[in-house]
């Protein structure tokens, strides 16, 4: 066994665990005393990013509070575009800006293929200290926006509520469109492949804004770009998650890709995503968020459903259908997991082995 505990990776195979493997989409944030402490002593939250020991300080501290089977790198899925000079910032209670967005095709003519060892350097970085301060406790997942969400960001100049500017593109110039989606999927392909290289054992795409196109445009303009991602890592032997919000009707189609799990939100009913797709791979999820505002009786009741909802056997991965809330409580959190390790072992007792 490689590492000491690896019930992630081999529920991502679908083998036999003892219970199921739990960890949370935005586990170190804002809802963590000691993450507020780090930001604050960081200044604001680019440089917690850009500075790779207090990236690995905040990584590591929702560990050091709960007993999580997985650690995911501290970082943002809008590195990329950052390195590519778009000048992102952030504004409070708005989100991140770009001050120079995409807005024509002599923009997109401009987007360079990265060396994530030069611009990127201070998440590979992070990856190697985490890496060896978690001394193979426990996995830890890299990460990378996909090809449409990052086009989202850079075209929009920022987050939307109608992505009128990047749909125009793809209504009136398609081919600009899928130009820009190919750059960014070379360099997503370029920027995972350094990620394992710095640590990672595995990884996962955030296709956060996926699930505003129609069902034929998701297969052609963001399924179509993280499917080549998957294939250009096939020979790495990392696991690859592919999450994206709102995805119940193309589970087949992701699944076809050759990831190893599928991150599903709480939208989706798990008995009908595990009929959808078989032993084909895993399932991750799907926590409403919002439950964690919940007792502690009914955290553990809605714990219970998604249980029972995916059922017996292994390839399952408890985690939450979207992140972790800034104001929730961390007992609250304690309790989710705490449920999670209470409750699954039942589902493990007699199981088939679908590697």
């Amino acid at each position: 066994m490689e590492f000491q505990n690896d019930r992630f990776l081999c529920a991502l195979k679908r083998q036999p665990v003892d219970r199921t493997p739990v960890w949370m989409m935005r586990q170190a944030g804002r809802y963590l005393p000691e993450y507020r402490a780090t930001r604050a002593k960081a200044g604001d939250f680019l440089t917690l990013c850009k500075t790779p020991e207090l990236a690995c300080e905040v990584t590591l501290q929702p560990l050091a509070r709960f007993p999580l089977d997985a650690a995911i790198i501290f970082s943002d899925i809008l590195t990329i575009p950052d390195a590519m000079d778009l000048g992102l910032h952030f504004l409070e209670n708005e989100g991140p800006r770009f001050s120079r967005p995409i807005r024509n095709a002599r923009d997109i003519d401009a987007i360079p293929i990265l060396d994530p060892e030069d611009k990127l350097k201070y998440v590979l970085d992070a990856l190697r200290v985490t890496s060896q301060a978690l001394n193979k406790k426990v996995p830890l997942i890299g990460f990378s926006g996909s090809p449409w969400t990052l086009a989202t960001y850079m075209v929009e100049g920022g987050s939307s509520k109608q992505f009128a500017r990047i749909k125009a593109l793809r209504y009136q110039e398609p081919l600009q469109a899928h130009k820009l989606l190919k750059k960014l999927a070379d360099n997503v392909i370029l920027y995972l492949k350094a990620q394992i290289r710095a640590g990672a054992s595995a990884l996962m795409i955030f296709d956060t804004w996926g699930g505003v196109l129609s069902q034929p445009d998701y297969l052609e303009f963001s399924l179509q770009y993280m499917d080549e991602i998957v294939a250009a890592l096939k020979d790495e032997a990392v696991p690859v998650i592919i999450f994206t919000k709102n995805s119940g009707l193309c589970l087949e189609q992701i699944a076809k890709t050759g990831c190893a799990g599928i991150g599903l939100d709480w939208t989706c009913n798990l008995t009908e995503a595990r009929k959808k797709v078989g032993h084909r791979v895993a399932l991750q999820g799907n926590l409403d968020p919002c439950v964690l505002y919940a007792s502690p009786q009914d955290i553990q009741a809605n714990v219970a459903k998604v249980l029972a909802d995916f059922g017996p056997g292994s390839g399952h991965i408890f985690n939450l259908g979207h992140g972790v809330h800034q104001d929730v409580h961390p007992e609250q959190v304690a309790c989710l997991i705490e449920a999670v390790q209470t409750l699954s072992p039942v589902y493990h007792a007699r199981q088939v082995d679908y590697a």
